[in-house]
Formats: C-alpha cells, sequence, structure tokens
C-alpha cells in the first residue's frame, strides 16, 4: 500500500501527498469559478470558494490518500442554475481537467527552464517531475466518459444518449474494474511521462 512509501521513501511520500492535496483542491475550485462565471452561486454559498483542502477532499479522501493513494474532491454545484445548461455543464465539467492539464504543462516549463538539480530538497527535479506526471494523470483519468468522473459529463451533453448512464451502476463497477486492473495506474503514468519527456526534452 502508499503508506508503505511513508517508511521506505519518507520524502517521496511527502511530496506526493502534497502534489495531490494542492492538484485536486485547485481542481474543485476551478470547477467552482466556471460555474460562478455561469451564474450558479452555489460554490460561493456553501463556503468552497475557499484553499482549504479539507472543505475540498474532507478528512476522509485525505486519510485514504495517506494510506492507500487514492483520494478525491467534490465541489457542488447546482446546473439549473447555469445560463445554458448544455454548455454550461460542458464548461463546468472540462473546468477541473483543464486546470491540471495547465499545472502540469507549468511544471514542464519549470523542469525545462529550471536550474535546480535533483538533490533531496522538497523543490527538486523530482517535486517538478511528480507534479507534471500527477497532474497529466489526473487530466486524463478524469475525461473518461464513466459516472461520475468529469468526462461523463462533457460527453453526456454532446453524445445525449449517455445519459441514462448517470444514475446506473455503470460507473461504479466501471471504476472497480479499472482499479482493480493490474497495471492501470502504471500505464496512466507511462503516458504521462511520455508527455512530459517530450515536452520537456528530458530523456
Amino acid at each position: 500500500m502508499f503508506i508503505q512509501t511513508l517508511a521506505t521513501n519518507t520524502l517521496l511520500f511527502f511530496r506526493i501527498v502534497l502534489i495531490l492535496i494542492l492538484s485536486i483542491s485547485l481542481h474543485e475550485l476551478a470547477h467552482g469559478w466556471a460555474a460562478l462565471s455561469q451564474g450558479d452561486d452555489t460554490p460561493k454559498k456553501t463556503g468552497h470558494m475557499t484553499l482549504n483542502p479539507v472543505v475540498h477532499m474532507g478528512w476522509e479522501s485525505i486519510i485514504f490518500l495517506c494510506i492507500g493513494g487514492i483520494c478525491w474532491g467534490q465541489m457542488p454545484v447546482n446546473p439549473a442554475k447555469f445560463r445554458s445548461p448544455k454548455w454550461g455543464n460542458i464548461l463546468v465539467s472540462a473546468a477541473g481537467p483543464l486546470l491540471n492539464l495547465g499545472l502540469a504543462f507549468l511544471f514542464i516549463i519549470m523542469l525545462k527552464l529550471s536550474s535546480i538539480p535533483p538533490i533531496d530538497g522538497i523543490l527538486s527535479y523530482q517535486f517538478l517531475y511528480i507534479g507534471a506526471s500527477i497532474n497529466l494523470s489526473l487530466f486524463i483519468f478524469n475525461l473518461l466518459p464513466i459516472p461520475p468522473l468529469d468526462g461523463f459529463h462533457v460527453f453526456s451533453e454532446i453524445f445525449p444518449a449517455l445519459k441514462p448512464l448517470k444514475d446506473s451502476p455503470f460507473g461504479f463497477f466501471a471504476l472497480m474494474i479499472i482499479f482493480m486492473t493490474p497495471g492501470f495506474s502504471e500505464g496512466l503514468y507511462a503516458m504521462s511521462n511520455v508527455v512530459i519527456a517530450t515536452a520537456s526534452g528530458a530523456g
């Protein structure tokens, strides 16, 4: 389990936890900013327009992250308040993954331009590389067209035939199969690493 990393590589453990908490909190805030821009004040009314990660993730998610390396977040929105039900839902849903994509390329730019050597400090080559890899993986994963992931909300607006799947057990079982598939996480990170190596000119 992920928590074993705490004993075998303490610095790596805290780097991953820090980056995931930051990335998911900003991901949820991006949903909130987009919802506000579409006329929905629910994120502000519920107190979710904050940098506090506990508000976005909850202690359960943070504990699951530290133990098993799995976490999640939430941003309450009310699509009924969007000025355009279809395009509002697409924009708000896509905002989170796009924020992660932006963070990934920010880390890649820092990798490309930075002269920081691979030392054991907090802000190192490894930290920047992990930041890019995690955020690219979050971008790819969240755009899968599986409920309740953001990708499902985007694709179900483009392909309305998918909408009945929202309230079916399909999403739960599909995600369970994905998480139980050997090598899924490794494959996700491998795809991210190819993008990072290509964009940063590494390797």
